[in-house]
């Protein structure tokens, strides 16, 4: 199968203090979500390319938790936290984000898998938090570079 790299489109809600990515994959949802919740499979794709991911606990069930680090060059740069508050497989996830850093500035991150037929994936994830101010904050943060380049690593993963 040959995987094509599709773009991402990372967008201010404007007037609501949330953030919306959405991104094409060429894979069945089922394929995508797994992506999703397989402990194994997020730390080989999630963050920058500089970045190695260290799950220490991902329950990605109604009710789980998950806790994971951001390492490089062997040096711990940052942890984040957050709950599961619901799992249905392959269409939906709605959990918590939280950066270790910033406890705080919980946001409210919901994931979509639309299938479009074909063996191919809409993800839309709609992160809310608290204020505007929060919002402009998380999109100056350099999110845009982890994303972008997580979603080529889960590219290749799904090919």
């Amino acid at each position: 199968m040959t995987t094509q790299t599709h773009d991402t489109v990372i967008e201010a809600v404007p007037d609501l203090p949330s953030v919306r990515i959405v991104r094409d994959f060429d894979a069945p949802p089922e394929r995508v979500f797994r992506a999703w919740t397989d402990p194994d499979l997020v730390r080989r794709w999630l963050g920058p390319d500089d970045i190695e991911m260290r799950i220490e606990t991902w329950d990605a069930r109604t009710g789980g938790a998950y806790r994971y680090s951001a390492w490089r060059n062997g040096e711990r740069l940052t942890e984040f936290y957050g709950s599961f508050h619901e799992v249905r497989a392959p269409q939906r996830i709605v959990q918590t984000f939280t950066f270790v850093d910033l406890p705080d500035a919980v946001s409210l991150e919901t994931a979509t898998f639309d299938d479009l037929g074909g063996a191919r994936t809409r993800v839309t994830s709609l992160s809310l938090v608290d204020t505007l101010e929060a919002r402009d904050a998380m999109l100056a943060s350099g999110m845009e570079t982890g994303i972008v380049q997580g979603y080529a690593k889960l590219d290749a993963l799904l090919a």
